[in-house]
């Protein structure tokens, strides 16, 4: 499994063959212009909220690639109204896919489209593929749900947002990891603009202390499981 940072809480995820996006906020994103989001292969969108941060590019790179967005019921009905295919979830729910399971789990936050338009529940996913788990958390406050997850599967990385502000920061994602049984964190949701704005080495000091390993990547960078 690769995976892929293309910035803010924009993830590439490759398991095997199969490529999928994860709230690709890149065009819009001035720190991600070294990212071309018409060279993007992706087989499948997952969309954690509507929020435009997480969704800008989702309509452009689903009708170029013909992927299919999975996320919240009214997610995939806002965007099956743009005549792009998806498939729907909503919380404690698991799919089987070509790639692997998903699970869409809860996330404290809110979710509404530019527009105005009710974007659902915010959530986060549970991907089990090729051997390896991964917990997306989304845009979410540290919450006590986490806790669930590891009674049912077992991590190898946990992407948790560490901007502070508008989600969990620094000391809250080092919880967040205690409760998923994980010490090995991909952060994101971080730097974009100034409300989220960290200090690398401060948060990756904090998490070392704990025994955790906090991996911050530079746009464009992936990492392997």
């Amino acid at each position: 499994m690769k995976i892929t940072f293309y910035g803010h809480a924009s993830l590439g995820i490759q398991v095997n063959d199969i490529h999928i996006l994860v709230d690709p906020f890149i065009s819009a994103n001035p720190k991600a212009s070294c990212i071309d989001i018409n060279s993007l292969k992706a087989d499948y969108i997952l969309v954690t909220h509507a929020h435009q941060d997480h969704i800008v590019d989702v309509e452009a790179i689903a009708k170029r690639t013909g992927s299919l967005v999975i996320s919240n019921f009214e997610i995939v009905s806002y965007y099956e109204k743009l005549g792009i295919e998806g498939h729907p979830m909503n919380h404690g729910g698991k799919w089987n896919f070509e790639f692997g399971s998903v699970k869409y789990v809860n996330a404290i936050h809110t979710s509404s489209f530019p527009d105005g338009t009710y974007g659902g529940q915010p959530g986060g996913f549970v991907i089990e593929g090729e051997h390896k788990n991964i917990y997306i958390a989304g845009d979410t406050a540290l919450t006590y749900d986490m806790k669930l997850i590891p009674l049912q599967t077992k991590l190898d990385l946990v992407v948790l947002p560490v901007g502070d502000n508008f989600t969990m920061g620094i000391d809250d994602a080092i919880l967040a990891s205690d409760f998923v049984d994980c010490d090995k964190i991909l952060g994101y949701h971080f730097d974009t603009f100034g409300y989220i704005e960290i200090d690398h080495e401060a948060a990756k000091q904090k998490f070392f202390e704990k025994d955790k390993d906090l991996m911050l990547l530079e746009i464009g960078e992936f990492i392997e499981l």
